[in-house]
């Protein structure tokens, strides 16, 4: 399967029991659950976010005393970004928050917000309140994450250094969310009003629900389940700011999303707390090159992959789909199942059934009539399912995660009521990896998997795409050991940037708008519009072509983005071609995963 969209969790229904190969409706509950993986797998991060605004929201008004033994600091009035060459590895330094009750929020945003940095170049993650002055000038830009609000009872965190270089510097700054009121209060907020042309500590977080946040001709969403404020900026000298975005709120009242003033960017929200494909978490991923890469092209590309392909297919619907691919000129992948197995008969009237690749030689020959065509072939895991049980549905080939555990819930958000077998209704919650989670144990599954497609007498894939978009950590490094590149949507968690245990419970999930590097260490290439699912299933609705090719407008805030989607070939050719063409339309050009990857 592949990922997920929304920032929830979702239910997948169970299919109804057939005694053949399940049919085309059997992968539109499994892909549910890769189609809803985007920031928040469960809401139980974005619950935790809104927690955490309790204390920002006593004071929406961040109008803080200054200290009296705090000097005014001389500052760079005129100072501009240096220039960056595209032709150089920009380095990119992310500083984040680790302080107070809500402390593990500020590593896992600042990981989503290493891995977009990925893109670009090396990237160095801390916490601010290790900062060592000069550190600023040693990076291309700097991005400081504010997630924990440093006032009333949690002391403010930022050594005074780090206030200090930001506005004396001339290396690109991006600043989100908290404290910059801070920043303005240690240099004086007149000082501050006077080179930046806004006043942080007269400003105002708008806590009404924002409806959308325009960027560069496009409307981007904001989740109207996200409480968190947007930090309304107070601009006295127009002349100095340049609002990049705005977001409007329900009651018709727009305000500054982001706003840059000479090196310094500052965006006023979260923007990896509820997100979606057509999120505006986009524009955070765009800004990113004014700092990073201010002379890459303004170019769009587009990716489409055919997936959960496995020994059961039908030989001649894969032919029939790679061949009209070939003839729009259009690149393309195509994730394999090299083992596909039914251990309770689930589809097979009650009796078990097993086949690998080499039992399937007509699926085999489509295969590699797909290559010829101009398709890449990605492995998407070894069965994907896991041993015998329902996880959480059936334990059958696709349907299923292999590498980790989860279950049906009728409740979205904790305490979750667990049932069996999983209901339309239900939501599937990710619960950790499997009992037997090991690198022993996951490289055994991923040796088990290549070795299937030597002995079918193909070459093993390069590319890996984790079952339904997920895996432990450890799962993540033995991918890493075995492949240079995932072709997915990943989920990263809690312990992993402070070096200390994992904490599976601590679980942020990402899409990207183009390749990045990240934290794993790997290549990851992008799918950021999710599948076409013609029904409702598990609290989600109805993915149409006319949803995908809307997102891939959206996506064109995105310079150097791409569109990239995966279909499942059982539904058949219109919607495919409804969804190329509709991409193509915009402008986009189709591209290998070969191109994608090529500098």
């Amino acid at each position: 399967m592949a990922a997920l969209v929304l920032a929830f969790a979702v239910g997948l229904s169970a299919p109804a029991a057939t005694s053949a190969k399940s049919p085309p409706d059997k992968t539109a509950h499994s892909e549910v659950v890769k189609q809803r993986h985007a920031g928040d797998i469960d809401a139980k991060l974005g619950a935790k976010q809104k927690a955490a605004e309790k204390e920002r929201k006593k004071d929406p008004q961040k109008k803080l005393p200054k200290a009296a033994s705090t000097a005014v600091r001389s500052m760079s009035a005129t100072a501009v970004p240096d220039a960056v060459s595209a032709a150089t590895d920009p380095t990119t330094l992310v500083l984040y928050d680790n302080a107070g009750p809500y402390g593990y929020l500020g590593e896992l945003y600042a990981m989503v917000t290493a891995n977009l940095a990925g893109h670009f170049g090396q990237v160095t993650t801390q916490p601010v309140s290790s900062y060592q002055a000069g550190q600023v000038n040693d990076f291309t830009s700097t991005v400081y994450f504010g997630s924990t609000y440093y006032g009333g009872s949690i002391p403010d965190a930022i050594p005074n250094s780090f206030y200090s270089d930001v506005t004396t510097t001339t290396h690109p700054v991006i600043w989100l969310y908290d404290n910059i009121w801070n920043l303005a209060n240690q240099t004086g907020p007149a000082q501050f009003s006077a080179a930046y042309g806004w006043d942080p500590t007269n400003s105002w977080f708008n806590f009404n629900s924002i409806t959308s946040v325009a960027y560069k001709g496009q409307n981007l969403t904001r989740n109207s389940l996200n409480g968190g404020g947007v930090l309304g900026d107070y601009i006295t000298d127009p002349s100095k700011v340049t609002v990049l975005a705005s977001a409007t709120d329900s009651t018709g009242v727009s305000v500054p999303w982001a706003v840059r003033s000479n090196n310094l960017t500052y965006i006023g929200d979260i923007p990896f707390s509820y997100v979606s494909e057509t999120d505006r978490v986009m524009i955070l991923s765009d800004l990113l090159f004014d700092a990073l890469a201010p002379a890459a092209p303004d170019r769009h590309r587009a990716m489409v992959r055919l997936e959960d392909v496995s020994p059961a297919d039908n030989p001649n619907q894969l032919i029939n789909i790679g061949h009209w691919l070939k003839s729009q000129n259009v690149p393309f992948s195509f994730g394999v199942i090299p083992v596909y197995t039914d251990p309770n008969g689930t589809y097979n009237g009650g009796t078990p059934q097993t086949i690998t690749l080499a039992q399937a030689p007509q699926l085999v020959n489509a295969l590699k009539s797909l290559i010829a065509d101009g398709g890449t072939m990605i492995m998407h895991g070894y069965t994907h399912q896991y041993t015998g049980v329902a996880n959480p549905y059936d334990g059958v080939s696709g349907d299923d995660f292999e590498f980790y555990r989860s279950q049906c819930s009728t409740t979205q958000t904790p305490p979750y009521q667990f049932e069996a077998p999983c209901q339309n209704t239900d939501w599937v919650i990710h619960q950790g990896p499997v009992a037997e989670d090991s690198a022993a144990w996951a490289q055994g599954r991923i040796t088990a998997g290549l070795n299937e497609f030597t002995a079918a007498g193909l070459t093993p894939p390069s590319i890996f795409e984790f079952p339904h978009y997920a895996g432990s950590a450890t799962d993540y490094t033995v991918v890493g050991q075995n492949f240079g590149t995932r072709y997915e949507r990943s989920l990263y968690f809690g312990g992993q940037l402070a070096g200390g245990p994992v904490d599976y419970g601590l679980m942020i999930g990402q899409f990207f708008p183009y390749p990045v590097r990240d934290v794993y260490g790997m290549t990851v290439l992008p799918e950021n519009l999710g599948n076409y699912e013609p029904v409702v299933s598990n609290n989600n609705p109805p993915r149409l072509p006319a949803d995908m090719i809307h997102e891939a407008q959206l996506n064109l805030a995105v310079r150097d983005g791409f569109a990239s989607f995966f279909y499942h070939p059982s539904y058949g050719l219109s919607a495919l071609q409804q969804t190329v063409n509709g991409i193509k339309a915009l402008g986009y050009t189709f591209v290998s995963p070969a191109s994608a990857l090529a500098p």
